[in-house]
């Protein structure tokens, strides 16, 4: 993978980074946002895209 297309995903509660993906820049240009288990938490919690 090219580590230009790679981004982190931050827990919107605890503030950690819990995911890695990728997706199409080019595509897509507004910040992706995901629900996903949070193991810090305990719970499912919003995720979104960081720098």
């Amino acid at each position: 993978m090219s580590q230009d297309n790679m981004i982190k995903l931050e827990c919107t509660e605890c503030k950690t980074i819990n995911y890695f993906s990728r997706k199409n820049k080019k595509i897509l240009k507004t910040r992706l946002e995901l629900k996903k288990y949070c193991k810090h938490c305990r719970k499912s919690t919003l995720h979104k895209e960081t720098k």
